[in-house]
């Protein structure tokens, strides 16, 4: 399945306590390229991501301002190995990965996949926490609920969040966490 063309610039901010995200995403017929910076009161990070044509992961970095470097290598199909080429098999079979510190790759599942509203799909992602720098495998649910909310959970039940997205499956809000700033 082909991706339509995007050049986008988004901003999200934290419902609660202070920050802001900057991401400006462009897909072209090839793959799909995004980068974002995100400023917490923590820290800052930066990370770009890379998709193939089909909306597949291929690359992630994520490096924090205090230096700290996070790089993810993927084939598309649920291979994974890490910046220094080493294998990652506690990852195997994940496509999308789900950044903490940002409501942008929640799309990345929603984008590359056909929908039947009602119908949940599971998703194996690389989860990668902002705050730590660490990455584990996470199994998700997605639901489409209408043509702009999308039902998020975690695979056990305990996390669930309705997104509220646009046209695009870009998120408008992520009720307690994440609201776009236009």
């Amino acid at each position: 399945m082909a991706l339509t063309p995007l050049d986008r610039t988004l901003r999200w901010r934290p419902t609660e306590g202070a920050g802001l995200e900057h991401c400006r995403i462009l897909r072209t017929d090839r793959d799909t390229r995004i980068r974002g910076a995100v400023i917490t009161p923590d820290h800052g990070l930066f990370y770009a991501i890379k998709l193939n044509d089909e909306g597949k992961v291929r690359s992630v970095r994520v490096e924090r301002t205090d230096g700290k470097l996070l790089e993810l290598f993927a084939d598309g199909a649920g291979t994974w190995s890490d910046g220094r080429g080493d294998p990652l098999p506690a990852l195997r079979t994940a496509i999308d990965i789900d950044l903490s510190a940002t409501p942008l790759t929640n799309s990345l599942p929603i984008w590359r996949s056909d929908w039947t509203i009602g119908q949940p799909q599971r998703f194996v992602m690389a989860w990668i926490d902002g705050a730590t720098m660490s990455v584990k495998r996470d199994e998700q649910l997605y639901t489409k609920l209408d043509d702009t909310h999308f039902r998020y959970q975690a695979a056990d039940r305990s996390f669930e969040r309705v997104l509220e997205v646009d046209a695009d499956g870009l998120a408008i809000d992520y009720p307690g966490l994440f609201t776009r700033v236009d």
